[in-house]
């Protein structure tokens, strides 16, 4: 690792004249049309400046190629790996359980592997072949170079429209290794990590093809398969009892639903994190070693920094600081060095994933990586309980940027916390499930805190308000676009719902009676498990401490008209009464959020006394095991809960 004040070399590479096909490279022409002619530029030395001051030079990570040796490319061989883990079969039975307990580890690293114990008896070719018949996927091409990220140079990935099958394909990536390196099977993994950077910082006009996000799975659904009928089997992974994505009623490719990465030598997958910070985990079918780099989440931030002040030109910015940077990461086309992270003090992690094992991505960890030949891998997401902490900080940038969301947020956390306070009270967790039950607690009480403000905030605002029942579901606000699980607001002023946390020039239209609040007919009982979470010992603090140092979009921040003193829960009256009970909503319910959260949580406390020890997030003497419930209990048990 560099010291501070070293000096890097920043020279740009030189290319050269090219006619048709590298033929010692083995890579694939870009198309005339969009080939671009490096321009030279004097060589600078760049001093590593630190990181807080107010001005930072930006890092070209080229060099002329007849300055480089592969001894210059010694730092691979320096950067730490991740964890691995050999789970045993007992171990191995459930993955989530087993991501939950590697977590507190592995998660400090962003990326970690783990090793099957089980394989599988049908190769992924013959398992695609009966899922798919006839199956064929396109291309993209990548150009083998780093880009100077400005307006004149930027890296995209262009559809080659050329379909192929995956023997085919096979065929080409063996061809393209075999004319480079004079063989096609495997070579030793330190050497090609070297020689793929070696290439991306010639700069030359090489080019791979990468088939990414594939719909389909090389799992095999056969019974006779070990690894197939597991629970490891990526068709059913994402809606185990443990992941959160179980309750989405709707199938999403890539998240819910796995999709199919295959590579040949030199493919990559460029710089970044999942949608919404979820979890990810990939599994190698077949073939080549596959490189991964990771960044951990706790140094998110300071990877985006890095990016903006010594990759990105300002001027490709749609947005002003990290946030813009976010933008343009999303896109999955910015490569840059470990090396350059590394002399930066941002801490970077690698793996090497061979045939038969899996990589896990924590949230918010930035990722990247290539392949070592043809190969072919499968990805899909899922979200624990300690992922609803890091959906938040996702939800609130992406309404930030005016990004449409790919899950509903909110409704997710809901559905979980409803679910959690009625396994709560039928016993204690495990201790296995303390960190997960505690971060679903405090998010859910920071997320209803923040919509009882809020509403309190416009019932001061908004005399003539009126409360009407929300209909089932989440709406998408027409403003930040984000989607409104709990509550709403409609007017004459906007052609569609906007959520409630805007600034005060947004809603102080003069749409008069015509606004309404659209609140869902659950808000009370909603709002008194959250009164009973934050009962349970050391709690409320953590969740007044969370709301204090992250807080969320609160509208009483920017209204300074708002007169009188909130308090959490406090009564909120519609003045509006004749109106609310014409739509349906039980005012009186509303208004007694409060007090029903304060008798639940007594009686929840005589009820535990009967026949356990009180709920207490530090007690880990405990044995039973939340999620006890199936989804499709949900809509019984609530209608239970409801006679009662």
């Amino acid at each position: 690792m560099a010291e501070a004040g070293d000096s890097l070399s920043s020279e740009k590479g030189v290319t050269e004249k090219y006619k048709g096909k590298d033929a010692s490279n083995g890579d694939t022409t870009f198309p005339s049309d969009v080939q671009k002619v490096i321009k030279t530029k004097p060589a600078r030395k760049v001093k590593k400046p630190c990181l807080r001051g107010p001005s930072h030079g930006k890092v070209s990570q080229k060099r002329k190629a007849s300055q480089l040796s592969m001894n210059e490319f010694d730092w691979t061989d320096t950067i730490k790996e991740c964890p691995v883990y050999r789970p045993s079969k007992e171990e191995f039975e459930d993955p989530l359980v087993y991501v939950q307990k590697i977590a507190p580890e592995a998660s400090k690293f962003g990326i970690c592997k783990i090793v099957s114990p089980l394989g599988s008896s049908v190769p992924a070719g013959v398992a695609l072949m009966k899922e798919q018949k006839r199956f064929k996927f396109t291309t993209k091409l990548q150009p083998l170079r780093l880009a100077e990220w400005n307006n004149n140079d930027k890296i995209t990935f262009f559809m080659r429209g050329r379909n192929y099958t995956i023997r085919d394909f096979e065929i080409m990536a063996n061809k393209a290794t075999a004319r480079k390196y004079c063989i096609s099977g495997c070579l030793p993994p330190a050497y090609v990590e070297k020689e793929f950077w070696k290439e991306m910082v010639h700069a030359k006009k090489g080019m791979v093809e990468y088939g990414i996000n594939i719909d389909g799975s090389a799992f095999s659904s056969t019974s006779t398969d070990p690894l197939g009928s597991s629970k490891w089997n990526f068709k059913i992974l994402p809606r185990l009892r443990r992941s959160a994505l179980r309750f989405l009623v709707n199938e999403i490719p890539g998240v819910t639903e796995p999709m199919l990465y295959i590579g040949m030598l030199f493919s990559m997958f460029a710089w970044h994190v999942e949608d919404h910070y979820l979890y990810s985990i990939n599994y190698h079918h077949c073939g080549a070693a596959k490189n991964w780099y990771g960044v951990p989440g706790h140094a998110a931030l300071q990877f985006e920094n890095f990016i903006r002040r010594h990759v990105y030109n300002e001027e490709i910015l749609s947005e002003n600081g990290v946030d813009g940077v976010f933008n343009i990461l999303q896109e999955k086309t910015t490569m840059a060095s470990p090396k350059i992270l590394l002399q930066y003090d941002v801490p970077v992690y690698k793996a090497v994933q061979m045939p038969g094992e899996f990589v896990i991505t924590f949230p918010r960890a930035y990722h990247s990586g290539f392949s070592h030949g043809f190969n072919c891998g499968e990805a899909v997401n899922f979200a624990i309980g300690e992922w609803f902490l890091f959906g938040a900080a996702a939800s609130e940038r992406y309404a930030l940027l005016g990004k449409a969301p790919i899950i509903p947020y909110e409704e997710l956390l809901c559905a979980e916390a409803m679910l959690l306070s009625k396994s709560l009270a039928r016993g204690p967790y495990c201790a296995a499930d303390l960190n997960d039950v505690h971060c679903v607690m405090t998010s859910f009480s920071c997320l209803l805190r923040s919509y009882h403000h809020a509403r309190w905030c416009l019932e001061k605002l908004k005399t003539s308000l009126r409360m009407c029942s929300k209909p089932q579901g989440s709406f998408t606000c027409i403003l930040c676009k984000r989607l409104c699980y709990v509550a709403y607001i409609e007017c004459k002023c906007y052609a569609g719902p906007v959520c409630l946390f805007h600034d005060y020039e947004t809603f102080n239209c003069q749409c008069g009676s015509s606004c309404s609040l659209f609140v869902t007919e659950d808000i009370s009982k909603m709002e008194a498990v959250a009164q009973m979470f934050e009962a349970e010992e050391g709690m409320h603090c953590e969740v007044e401490q969370k709301m204090k140092s992250e807080p969320y979009l609160w509208m009483h921040t920017s209204f300074p008209c708002i007169q009188g003193k909130y308090s959490p829960y406090c009564e909120i009256m519609p003045n509006n009464t004749q109106n609310n009970e014409a739509t349906g909503i039980k005012i009186s319910r509303i208004r007694r959020a409060s007090a029903q959260g304060k008798q639940l949580a007594k009686e929840e406390d005589k009820k535990k006394k009967c026949y356990r020890e009180p709920i207490e997030l530090g007690n880990k003497n405990v044995s039973w095991e939340r999620y006890a419930f199936q989804p499709q209990e949900i809509d019984t048990m609530e209608k239970k809960v409801s006679k009662t």
